[in-house]
């Protein structure tokens, strides 16, 4: 192959098009409606406001290794290639099918739940009904159609979207702050620590989920070694204030005393956040959120799409898997057939559900967005892991930078992470057929993932030797448009 076939454009994303390619992954709007409305439901109430602040502090702490660490390596392999580089190339393997696996059953969880509520959204405003699956494949033609042509117009989609999904957001947390006030009660300990303070921390770091995805676009990015850090703690930062600041709003707008109960009472039909913009925004506006909500999904599908797209793109470079899949695009640096493929599987998983007549939400969404968060969060302690390793091995001084933070911040993670597996049917959202035992299925995917390390070194020597080799391409390797 030449190179241009098999490089991501260069110098195309700034600090802002890598914020908003991370913060569309996280999709705020999805995130209150459904999110955070869980976990006042389930964790601790109005707590739940400083849930989002600690959230917020444990990845800040882990932020502060994962900048050290992007300054040393810039790779499209994002977590998978930081495990490589700080704990060898078959943990990084493992780390890599973890985050393979992880990303595209997100990505076909993704696709249930944007066609179904596109579908509930344009029904309750226009009075179309059609079915989900439909709406479920426009939303993959149109992820292809724009994947297709580079990173560069995803960003500027993308930025589009959260601009208007954060403003309604803002609209109604200015108007519970004027016309009402927030409580303060939030922060006092009795409602702090009431209910299960730990599923509040679960349901608060699954909000971040996408976060991490600053590193895979390193290759693309405009000085990687400083836009990566300056866009990861730009969107930690925001995420966690944001979610923060809203939650309080409907936390205040409830009662921050019966927040749990309120929120319990409205956990079935999901309309917490709808139910106060009702109140707060009147009808017009909050039919607005609710067709932004659709937007917001649509732009979720089409950032974890692309992130899902980097890691086959990594692994189908280095020869792990066919080298087909690193094949790009010369004229803008868009993976040519990685994204097809992601998009092929995720679609497949999404007719297969709906041709067995299994509910989009309760079965599709639960099950491989479930799966996916757990699969990224462990990605994300992987990392944290490797981090540590790193700097201790090379001996680097700054230990506030590469022990203290990090190592708190890989401890919050771990916590973390452990939650998700005692608790994933709350987390999934369903307790129906095969949902309890997915977290097996991360078991599994680790020990594929040695078993081919293990046949590479012995059978592939040179493709094992290409898992750390590959993380020597400097971004001056990286063809532009």
């Amino acid at each position: 192959m030449s190179r241009d076939e098999t490089s991501l454009a260069k110098n195309v994303l700034g600090v802002p098009g890598i914020v908003f390619l991370v913060l569309a992954a996280v999709a705020p709007l999805t995130g209150m409606v459904v999110i955070a409305a869980i976990g006042i439901a389930v964790g601790n109430g109005g707590g739940m406001v400083a849930a989002f602040l600690l959230a917020t502090v444990v990845l800040l702490l882990f932020a502060v290794g994962y900048a050290q660490m992007s300054k040393v390596l810039t790779s499209a392999g994002g977590f998978y290639a930081f495990v490589v580089k700080g704990l060898g190339r078959t943990p990084g393997l493992v780390a890599g099918f973890v985050a393979m696996l992880g990303y595209n059953c997100f990505v076909a969880g993704a696709i249930g739940t944007s066609g179904f509520f596109t579908s509930t959204a344009i029904d309750d405003v226009f009075g179309l009904k059609l079915d989900w699956i439909f709406w479920s494949a426009l939303s993959v033609v149109l992820v292809l159609l724009l994947s297709r042509r580079g990173i560069a117009v995803s960003a500027k989609v993308l930025g589009v979207s959260l601009i208007l999904e954060v403003s309604i957001l803002l609209i109604m947390d200015f108007s519970v702050l004027f016309r009402h006030g927030f409580s303060f009660a939030a922060f006092s300990p009795s409602v702090m620590f009431q209910g299960a303070s730990g599923l509040a921390l679960l349901f608060a770091a699954n909000a971040f989920i996408g976060f991490e995805a600053t590193a895979l676009f390193g290759e693309e990015a405009k000085e990687p070694k400083r836009t990566i850090p300056r866009a990861t703690y730009i969107a930690i930062g925001f995420i966690g204030v944001f979610a923060a600041f809203t939650t309080w709003a409907v936390v205040s707008a409830i009662g921050a005393e019966q927040a749990q109960d309120v929120a319990a009472a409205h956990l079935s039909s999901g309309d917490l956040v709808l139910s106060v913009a009702q109140e707060y925004l009147g009808g017009p506006l909050t039919k607005v959120m609710l067709l932004l909500l659709v937007v917001s999904l649509f732009a979720a599908l089409l950032a974890l799409h692309n992130s899902a797209t980097r890691y086959l793109y990594a692994l189908g470079r280095v020869g792990v898997l066919p080298r087909l899949l690193g094949k790009t695009n010369p004229r803008n640096g868009a993976p040519r057939y990685a994204s097809i493929v992601q998009l092929v599987f995720g679609s497949v998983v999404a007719v297969a559900f709906r041709l067995a007549g299994l509910d989009p939400v309760a079965d599709l969404t639960a099950s491989m967005t479930g799966f996916g968060t757990l699969g990224i969060l462990t990605l994300q302690l992987f990392a944290a892991v490797a981090i540590l390793v790193h700097f201790r091995r090379t001996r680097d001084r700054r230990i506030v930078k590469t022990l203290v933070a990090p190592g708190l911040g890989a401890v919050g993670l771990g916590l973390i992470v452990t939650l998700a597996i005692l608790n994933f049917p709350t987390l999934a959202g369903s307790s129906n057929g095969v949902v309890p035992h997915l977290p097996w299925l991360l078991l599994i995917v680790a020990l594929a993932g040695l078993a081919l390390a293990v046949w590479l070194r012995r059978f592939r020597p040179s493709v094992y030797a290409a898992l750390e080799s590959d993380l020597e391409r400097e971004p001056s390797d990286v063809v532009g448009q």
